[in-house]
């Protein structure tokens, strides 16, 4: 069976898509911060017969990320890595201005030395399924492009990932390397970043799975894209 670890899948789109992979027959190592929501996700997922392994733990930690690719190993290697855990760096979110120099920091640790960090534990196991179409999915943002008001660090923070992640297109043409931006969704996250905001309106991360599958499924090559557009091609 394939094996993926996703990192963020307490909830959310992490959650959304790690139910999916399951239903598909994907083992999964999974982790969050917040050990009960994980092991609930967790016996959902069991459920469908996968072998799942959960891992609370934050993926700024170095330990905690090699624990991660050491229980995909034990589930017999590695083909899908999914960076989809991030932080906003301030909640809500301020002008620049205003912007916590320590939340900023906390944001570039977890939202885009915490992927390389794991990217570089994973790569072994990665580069040994590279003939059967081993990837990594780095999860971004339109905040990574787009200059909205009050989203300055953690934008900055998916655009750093964004770089990140060409560069390591370019440097490891046999993976297949996918940097996404989801869309608009109804998250724990944008209702921390916009407290204020009715967010009633936006989608479910559900509805973002079906682009992400899409990657997997398809001869779609390496880059960004934005879910919407991958969905045109699944309508």
């Amino acid at each position: 069976m394939p094996v993926a670890i996703i990192t963020g899948a307490s909830k959310g789109l992490g959650r959304a898509l790690a139910a999916a992979l399951a239903g598909r027959g994907w083992d999964l190592v999974v982790d969050a911060r917040s050990a009960g929501p994980l092991e609930e996700a967790a016996r959902e997922l069991r459920a469908t017969g996968a072998r799942v392994v959960a891992l609370p733990g934050d993926v700024a930690d170095g330990g905690h990320r090699a624990a991660l690719v050491a229980a995909a190993r034990e589930l017999g290697g590695l083909d899908l890595l999914v960076n989809n855990a991030s932080v906003l760096g301030a909640a809500p979110l301020v002008r620049l201005a205003e912007h916590s120099l320590d939340g900023l920091r906390a944001a570039l640790e977890v939202n885009v030395v915490a992927p390389l960090g794991l990217v570089q534990e994973a790569l072994p196991l990665l580069r040994v399924r590279a003939g059967a179409g081993a990837a990594i999915l780095n999860i971004s943002s339109d905040a990574a492009v787009e200059a909205y008001e009050t989203w300055g660090g953690y934008g900055a923070s998916k655009a750093a990932l964004d770089q990140l992640s060409a560069v390591l297109a370019v440097e490891e043409p046999e993976l297949r390397v996918w940097w996404v931006d989801p869309g608009d969704m109804r998250t724990d996250l944008y209702a921390a970043a916009v407290p204020a905001d009715d967010d009633s309106g936006r989608p479910l991360p559900a509805t973002v799975v079906p682009a992400l599958l899409r990657l997997l499924d398809g001869p779609v090559a390496g880059g960004r894209y934005a879910a919407a557009e991958l969905l045109d091609g699944v309508r």
